[in-house]
């Protein structure tokens, strides 16, 4: 757990001491964290994960870069306690997180038509979650990426759903939705591992791919606009219902 800690301290440094998220133009009602909580709900064996923040959640999406490269993507993010292996990864160090993404310049859920049109590759800018596993990074200015690995590199093991990146990333298609001050995934719990004992916090942050410059992360951390807790150290504990 100690190197857990490390890596939320530097994040919570970067977050008190960076001008990056007043800057950021999605800086903005829509990702300050009023509340955060997941809810086992006994009665169906799903994990309702919420968050409520002063604007209206969701309706922020990014401006299309027009490419790949330097695309933006913003995240409602829970940061948990949870193992790799809970979600379908192989064993690996870093942070397991649930992150609700939009970005209109990719589509990272293959498998998945989130706008019902029939075509699976167009719909990234609408709201879906991702799993990640979160490292410590210091090459950008939200101190975080998504851990990735080499292609060649026989020994990964991904989720069956995982989108064909060389990066801890699955693509699970959990149903999303915001109304209002609220946007909430539902997850089964098998598909968690059947876990519904661990820890959380919330984040909103805006990211960013990286494509051209291998000294820096595929999809880093480039700002975070707020923390539910104040100082990431994951106090919230799941409710069962």
């Amino acid at each position: 757990m100690k190197n857990l800690h490390q890596i939320f301290l530097a994040l919570a440094l970067s977050f008190l001491q960076t001008s990056c998220a007043q800057d950021n133009p999605y800086n903005n009602e829509d990702f300050v964290i009023e509340t955060v909580k997941v809810v086992h709900r006994t009665d169906l064996e799903v994990l309702v994960w919420e968050i409520n923040v002063r604007g209206n959640a969701g309706e922020t999406v990014p401006s299309p870069a027009g490419q790949l490269d330097g695309a933006p993507v913003l995240g409602y993010v829970f940061p948990t306690s949870l193992s790799p292996t809970d979600v379908g990864f192989g064993a690996t160090e870093g942070i397991v997180a649930l992150a609700l993404t939009s970005h209109p310049d990719f589509d990272d859920t293959p498998l998945w038509d989130e706008n019902s049109d029939q075509n699976y590759g167009n719909d990234g800018i609408i709201w879906h979650p991702h799993w990640v596993v979160l490292t410590e990074d210091k090459r950008v200015a939200g101190g975080l990426s998504v851990k990735q690995f080499k292609k060649a590199d026989q020994s990964v093991v991904l989720p069956p759903t995982n989108p064909g990146m060389p990066m801890y990333m699955d693509s699970p298609g959990y149903p999303v939705a915001s109304k209002r001050h609220t946007i909430q995934v539902v997850v089964p719990k098998y598909r968690m591992n059947n876990k519904t004992a661990f820890n959380y916090d919330g984040v909103t942050a805006y990211m960013q791919v990286n494509t051209s410059n291998d000294q820096l992360p595929m999809i880093g951390v480039y700002a975070v606009f707020s923390v539910a807790s104040g100082d990431l150290s994951l106090p919230y504990a799941v409710n069962e219902k």
